[in-house]
């Protein structure tokens, strides 16, 4: 319902953002900004800067496999030319509403409480455009034709975060709702939320990013990450556990309703009223999307049940899909699809393998998949957005607190171990682990020798998998290189014979060098030799052990830190040179 809302009051302030360029006899602001009813109109137009669909990754990432070229990785192929995103339309209506909210005729309690929602806006627009270009100008007015900041040049990232975490300050005092049980509303526990989130983002950059000369203030955010967080963690939301170790986890993401113990805010859909997304269709369609896949790299992260890793057994590197996925932390089956795993179709419940059209390492993600397959081909998906979870204040709180050597055993229990129990983990809840993981320190954090910290790591890129954190992980860690890795996929013990991949009986897949082999009814074939019949590579081939995918084997990505930031658009550039470019372009 709110989406209606929001898609009308857009439009409606889009008119209301540029009133005071009309005559003033034709039109007045009064009538908006006398009110509180006003007031709360002009904020919803806010709210569309939020996601509207669950395919909302990031496709650099350091875990996972895209069925496209990752042209911004390949050296010399991206340029100013093509950068986009330098747009400040939203940031205008905000402004326009911060410097007007202020007629007597409301109450100051209630006019602090609109202006912190609107600041909330602001610093998550400042926020997401900081993540891209890094310096940008900081404009707390709406400007017109003959404004300077027209063509003024940018302000540094420090001063952009300080503001951005000034507004969030001021949301979180004076946001008069600390909780809303519809999940739809910001609420000041949001906005604490958010600068859990910005300040861990900024006390990380300082200290990994130390050319920016920022590492002696890395404390100061990282302070700041965990009193916000904690603020959250007092506030009464809870991990959700209502449907099982099975269940619960994947059931957040499914559902029409957001879970309100553990979901801050969702942006939310009513299929009965038209509102609705197609994201099923990105996660099934091998036309409409880029199939987004694990790596089997990142599926070894997953521990077993016992809280043991996986690649501490012997055998795993040459364990078979239906073998690999016994006894894991199940999350794994709540994420991607693993034997046992069932769709609705027609009305009958029916096990389903990987679709191997789709799934490019093996992988076949379902975390925010709809079970009906009628929801596949149409926009009629009704599941609602997540935006903000209490899963992520743990996990930013218990980072914080490993990065300043200040994460206790209760600590511990209170995030990683609470998180683990969730996902039926038994072992290793209680207290922080004594030795370093092995594989996760030499295949994704060579640099990191905390076990703490490699965990925290670990269970972050696991909890918040595809829910688009992992490139700006990437860029606070430091970790560009990681998004050059190979894209490796399942282990294939032998090529053809066709596999029973979810274990209902039926045969579903052959993997074959053979361009025209001799077929199976039911069972769908792979190709997987280096190359095609015309003399291109193929995309899904096997890896030097002449057992596993590798998809994409023959793309090469290279790593530049200028790519940590995008560039500034040419031809804003040429609107404006004293912008600058940003180093390296």
């Amino acid at each position: 319902m709110k989406k209606i809302i929001y898609a009308f009051i857009a439009l409606t302030f889009l008119w209301a953002c540029d009133m005071e360029e009309l005559p003033k006899s034709t039109i007045s602001k009064e009538p908006v900004f006398n009110s509180e009813t006003g007031l709360a109109m002009y904020t919803n137009s806010f709210y569309d800067a939020f996601p509207s669909t669950t395919v909302n990754y990031n496709a650099l990432s350091y875990y996972i496999a895209t069925n496209q070229v990752i042209k911004y990785l390949t050296e010399n192929a991206y340029s100013a030319e093509e950068s986009s995103g330098w747009d400040w339309g939203k940031l205008r209506n905000i402004n326009y509403f911060i410097v007007n909210c202020n007629s007597p005729s409301v109450s100051e309690t209630v006019k602090n409480n609109y202006l912190g929602i609107a600041r909330f806006f602001r610093a998550y627009f400042y926020y997401g455009m900081m993540l891209k270009f890094g310096d940008l100008p900081w404009i707390n007015h709406p400007l017109d034709v003959n404004d300077e900041l027209l063509y003024s040049g940018r302000n540094s990232r420090t001063l952009i975060v300080d503001s951005i975490k000034a507004d969030l300050d001021f949301a979180i005092k004076n946001i008069t709702t600390a909780k809303d049980a519809t999940c739809s509303t910001v609420t000041s526990t949001v906005a604490a939320a958010f600068k859990s989130r910005v300040c861990l983002w900024e006390g990380t950059y300082r200290k990994y990013h130390t050319e920016a000369g920022l590492a002696s203030s890395a404390d100061e955010w990282l302070n700041e990450a965990i009193s916000a967080a904690q603020i959250v963690m007092k506030s009464g939301y809870k991990l959700y556990t209502g449907a099982g170790v099975d269940k619960s986890y994947r059931t957040l993401f499914l559902s029409k309703t957001p879970v309100a113990d553990e979901v801050l805010y969702a942006v939310t859909f009513n299929g009965s009223l038209g509102v609705t997304h197609s994201s099923n269709r990105g996660w099934t369609s091998v036309t409409y999307g880029v199939c987004p896949s694990l790596t089997r790299s990142f599926i070894n992260t997953y521990l077993m049940r016992d809280g043991s890793s996986f690649t501490d057994k012997a055998g795993y590197k040459t364990m078979a899909f239906p073998d690999e996925c016994k006894n894991r932390d199940t999350r794994l089956a709540q994420t991607i699809r693993t034997p046992g795993f069932t769709r609705i179709s027609g009305g009958a419940t029916v096990q389903t393998a990987p679709d191997y059209a789709y799934a490019i390492t093996g992988y076949h993600t379902c975390k925010f998949t709809l079970d009906d397959t009628q929801y596949d081909n149409v926009d009629i998906c009704d599941n609602n957005v997540i935006v903000f979870r209490y899963a992520e204040i743990l996990l930013n709180y218990a980072e914080a607190k490993a990065e300043l050597g200040a994460l206790t055993d209760a600590d511990w229990a209170q995030t990683i171990g609470a998180l683990r129990a969730r996902a039926g983990i038994t072992g290793g809840l209680t207290t922080k682990p004594t030795n370093v993981d092995a594989y996760l320190q030499n295949r994704f954090f060579p640099n990191i020798s905390d076990p703490s910290l490699l965990e925290i790591r670990r269970e972050r890129g696991i909890e918040l998998s595809f829910e688009g954190f992992s490139w700006a992980d990437v860029c606070r860690w430091k970790l560009g290189e990681m998004t050059t890795k190979a894209w490796d996929g399942i282990y294939i013990p032998e090529l053809d014979v066709p596999y029973d991949m979810n274990g209902d009986g039926k045969l579903d897949v052959c993997f074959t060098l053979n361009q025209n082999p001799t077929k199976v009814s039911g069972v769908y074939y792979l190709y997987v030799g280096a190359k095609l019949s015309n003399g291109a590579n193929n995309n899904t081939q096997l890896g030097d052990d002449g057992h596993s995918i590798m998809f994409m084997k023959d793309q090469k990505r290279t790593w530049s830190d200028k790519l940590y930031f995008y560039p500034i658009p040419a031809n804003d550039l040429t609107l404006n040179p004293k912008l600058g470019q940003n180093p390296g372009w």
